[in-house]
């Protein structure tokens, strides 16, 4: 099952590892969802949607909100605001949490920093492995060859 605890906290709602949102900036939505239910599909509003602005996320550097914005794509509206929407759970908790799953996980690739590359050189040894195995192998296709 999906790990996401709701925070008790009124002042804001905790996204991923020092990255939190007040409460009131997230616009939450439920519909009725195509997803599992059987007859309750019909009936019950267990989908879940969720609007937040990319500027009520506090704790970002610049560069991760930059890369937030590219990662989020299409989910990205308009309004500068993230779309994220779940109805792959029966009910509407399972759909919540499912959400703010995908919306900690976005947070966390766009904090992803790469190490960076160092330059290396082929060592001496290295080089000469690699000629000598290009050697052996010409001197084999030569012999195939044969005399011509």
């Amino acid at each position: 099952m999906l790990d996401f605890v709701p925070q008790p906290e009124s002042d804001g709602v905790e996204l991923a590892p020092r990255v939190a949102a007040p409460a009131s900036a997230m616009r939450w939505q439920y519909a009725r969802s195509s997803g599992p239910g059987g007859q309750n599909v019909n009936k019950v509003n267990t989908k879940a949607e969720v609007w937040i602005p990319v500027a009520a996320i506090a704790g970002l550097s610049e560069r991760a909100t930059g890369k937030l914005r590219s990662l989020a794509g299409k989910r990205l509206t308009g309004s500068d605001e993230i779309h994220i929407a779940a109805d792959t759970e029966r009910t509407q908790e399972g759909n919540r949490a499912a959400v703010m799953q995908r919306l900690r996980e976005l947070l966390l690739a766009a904090m992803h920093e790469p190490k960076p590359r160092r330059k290396t050189k082929p060592s001496r040894g290295a080089r000469q492995r690699r000629l000598d195995a290009k050697r052996r192998r010409s001197e084999t296709k030569a012999r195939r060859r044969g005399a011509e």
